[in-house]
């Protein structure tokens, strides 16, 4: 037994030195070297290096809830008599910087998404939905109240002075920065395309010239006829939109006598991108910036040939294109010696031809030539960046301007709060409202044809006083909030706000109270309508938001 016992135990020493061996034989598989995610420390806080390469990559992002109230005084129409909207809203950064012998090359991705119900002013944005970046709902109780969105709202790269991409326009400064709605009036368009270059002289100062994309800063020319005739879409969604071709009433000359109307067709067109020009000096005590912009605007021919009317040897001069232009000077004051984080904004901008550069339209918004926002709204504003001449077919340009404060204070470092205000004037010559009005008795001797809110009226009537169209206007913005944040990136807080509109001479139809008035135009003249009048209106707004950035 013992024999036995010694002869297994030997022949399984003998086998597993005979393995050993063999396997010494075999090549030895190295594990493969785990490349572990590097805290990147050049360019701040959160950055890291995207493991294989020398970049630098910082992820960041928010999500958001809000909810408003704004005052409703209708309830007239389908989507009238909403008093409250709601939005969930999300952002997702990218930011990737790499060091080369030219200094960091970079480039910054910001997405944007979200969802918002509710009327203009609250939740859906009708100048979003303008620009293709919020899709409405068609359901009968949805449409002009449920909007999801998707915006690229920056994606661009910087290189040795270069910014090339989608980004904010170099000519804004406060843009809205310590506000909710952004309801003053001032320049903030959020992102364009452009193509720029920036020059940096040491203590903060620097020079930018820009390129940027036209149709982000349009306002339309003047249109007295917008027939969405023809329209193969939603007859909604057609008429939003502006119609197929939205005309101005044009007259054309018989032997020197102006015996016939035509339409132009002015829908602007794209030729040469605008130029923006800013001057920024940034320091400790905060910042200070000069710009200047030229915006071309640029329409079509004559819609339909010769026109209607009678005679012949008919002159129809072309509408040239014509250069707007805008001006703007911002500063920012850190006042840490009141407290700390706590900072004044002043800006004022005056623009001829370029109304978005003045930011007039932010609390209606530049999806119509006269946007309303208030429900039950008792007259609208025009927003046009010009009207053509019906005798000359030459563009005329308007004016406007505009001046904000805003100032930020820390109570105490959790909490904060905004006060801002905002006073702006949208002024047209009266040569151009009088020219409208000629075109218009021209084309409607009799007062018959329903122009709706568009129509001037013939000078010397009681319509042509009354009417709302090309009247010059102003706006007057006021509010404040609260913004509690117990822990590091998170804000809950709530904004209030008071806007009023009025005319600045004489009085207008109130379309609240008179909402017939508009096709009885004849009736006005004769004194058989007598149409109630205002000269403004106002609506105070609330929103209410939680906000979580990281």
């Amino acid at each position: 037994m013992k024999l036995l016992k010694g002869s297994l135990l030997g022949s399984a020493a003998a086998f597993a030195a005979v393995g050993a061996a063999h396997a010494a034989d075999l090549p030895v598989k190295k594990a493969v070297p785990i490349e572990y995610v590097r805290v990147c420390t050049a360019y701040g806080a959160g950055f890291f290096y995207i493991p294989g390469t020398d970049t630098c990559l910082r992820v960041s992002g928010r999500a958001r809830f809000e909810g408003g109230y704004m005052t409703s005084y209708s309830r007239q129409n389908g989507n009238g008599g909403d008093t409250s909207g709601y939005q969930g809203r999300m952002r997702i950064n990218l930011d990737a910087r790499t060091q080369t012998a030219y200094g960091t090359l970079r480039a910054f991705v910001r997405l944007d998404a979200g969802a918002r119900t509710g009327y203009s002013g609250v939740g859906t944005s009708g100048t979003q939905q303008r620009i293709g970046q919020a899709y409405p709902g068609l359901g009968i109780d949805s449409f002009g109240r449920d909007q999801q969105f998707v915006n690229v709202d920056k994606a661009f790269i910087q290189f040795a002075g270069m910014t090339a991409g989608r980004a904010s326009s170099f000519f804004d400064f406060y843009a809205h920065d310590f506000e909710f709605a952004g309801a003053t009036a001032g320049s903030d368009i959020a992102s364009t395309n452009l193509l720029a270059y920036t020059a940096t002289f040491g203590n903060g100062l620097s020079a930018t010239i820009s390129a940027e994309d036209p149709v982000f800063r349009r306002s339309p020319i003047f249109s007295a006829s917008n027939n969405p005739a023809g329209a193969t879409v939603n007859a909604n969604l057609a008429t939003f939109a502006q119609g197929n071709s939205p005309a101005e009433v044009f007259i054309g000359y018989t032997n020197g006598q102006p015996t016939r109307y035509s339409f132009v067709d002015v829908i602007q067109r794209s030729r040469m991108p605008d130029v923006v020009g800013a001057l920024r000096l940034d320091q400790a005590w905060g910042s200070a910036q000069l710009s200047a912009a030229v915006h071309e605007l640029n329409v079509g021919n004559v819609a339909n040939g010769a026109g209607t009317g009678s005679g012949s040897n008919i002159s129809i001069p072309h509408t040239s294109n014509s250069y707007g232009w805008a001006v703007q000077g911002g500063l920012k004051i850190n006042t840490p010696f009141i407290a700390p984080g706590d900072a004044l904004y002043l800006q004022g901008a005056y623009g001829s031809g370029a109304q978005l550069y003045t930011g007039y339209s932010a609390f209606s918004g530049s999806y119509s030539q006269n946007a309303a926002t208030i429900q039950g709204q008792k007259f609208n504003q025009f927003f046009n960046d010009a009207t053509v001449n019906p005798f000359t077919g030459q563009l005329q340009q308007s004016t406007s301007f505009s001046a904000t404060a805003s100032y930020l204070h820390y109570w105490t470092p959790e909490w904060r709060s905004a006060f801002f205000g905002s006073y702006g004037e949208m002024n047209f010559s009266q040569a151009a409202r009088a020219a409208q009005g000629i075109a218009y008795a021209v084309a409607n001797p009799f007062g018959l044809i329903n122009f709706g809110a568009n129509a001037v009226g013939t000078p010397g009537t009681r319509f042509y006083a009354l009417s709302e169209a090309l009247r010059d206007t102003y706006q007057f913005v006021a509010g404040a909030s609260i913004i509690w944040s117990p822990v590091k990136d998170l804000d809950i807080g709530v904004e209030g706000y008071y806007t009023q509109i009025g005319v600045k001479n004489g009085r207008v139809i109130d379309k609240d109270k008179s909402p017939t008035a508009y096709a009885n135009v004849a009736a006005i003249n004769a004194g058989t309508f007598v149409p109630r009048t205002t000269t403004s209106d106002g609506v105070s707004s609330f929103r209410f938001r939680v906000q979580r950035d990281f």
